[in-house]
């Protein structure tokens, strides 16, 4: 898709994002909505612009960016290494499979008062929370890409003398790619949502308690604003995994005719 035919597709979205926000900025100004629980987009706008201004917003989108990298990369990274054991051999998924879909229910967030019991407050909590939010969204996509794998491949690579190794490298793992990518995208936003829950309820520090803390101050324009910071990451977190995504799973990103 060229850089045109994308600014198509994207304009009828912009343009209803606009238009909404423009609608609220009406109802707002003219009290329809009660400015005091709802200030106009606007208002909010200046705010984000002074916090970002003030240097005031640095610090919490550093410690919560980094919070999240590493717990999604843990997250991650063992969901694929343990959802390629349990598709590939049928031992293992018979082993785990009944404890997996037992966890993999639980609302991540339900396990916070557990794991601070545990873990305190600290960092250790947060990243230990985004790795298991991370992890169930990667381990069943790349349990369900692994057992996809056709039968054949892997039945004329071992007649052709390849280890069980090297199968799993060269056929399994690319065939699979497409499933813990899309597992890795879920897992994105899930581990978003649950690093913020974490950092309001530890209130110590972060995205997260900053907006808590202008909650709890009634500086309502603040807390928007920091909901706009918030609204930021999450959309440069998605554009920066979809440009990874169609440069690393090459074989599976739209044509670009």
């Amino acid at each position: 898709m060229t850089v045109r035919n994308r600014v198509l597709t994207l304009l009828p979205g912009i343009a209803f994002i606009v238009f909404a926000v423009g609608l609220l900025e009406f109802a707002t100004r003219s009290a329809a909505i009660n400015p005091a629980a709802v200030p106009p987009p606007s208002a909010a706008l200046e705010t984000f612009a002074a916090l970002v201004w003030s240097g005031q917003v640095w610090k919490p989108l550093v410690q919560t960016f980094l919070l999240l990298a590493a717990g999604y990369g843990i997250g991650c990274v063992a969901g694929t290494l343990f959802g390629i054991f349990m598709g590939t051999f049928r031992a293992v998924y018979d082993l785990f499979e009944p404890l997996t879909e037992l966890l993999r229910p639980i609302p991540k967030p339900a396990l916070l008062p557990a794991l601070m019991l545990f873990l305190g407050l600290g960092a250790t909590m947060k990243i230990t929370i985004v790795a298991l939010a991370a992890f169930f969204p990667v381990l069943i996509n790349t349990v369900q890409g692994a057992r996809s794998v056709d039968p054949v491949m892997s039945d004329m690579a071992r007649t052709f003398g390849h280890s069980r190794a090297a199968i799993v490298w060269k056929i399994v793992f690319p065939a699979t790619a497409p499933y813990i990518a899309s597992g890795m995208r879920v897992s994105l936003g899930l581990s978003l949502v649950v690093v913020v829950v974490a950092e309001m309820l530890a209130s110590t520090g972060g995205i997260g308690a900053a907006m808590l803390d202008s909650q709890q101050m009634f500086h309502v324009r603040e807390t928007y604003g920091w909901l706009i910071v918030l609204a930021l990451l999450g959309l440069a977190l998605s554009g920066g995994f979809n440009w990874l995504e169609r440069r690393i799973v090459f074989w599976i990103a739209p044509s670009s005719t």
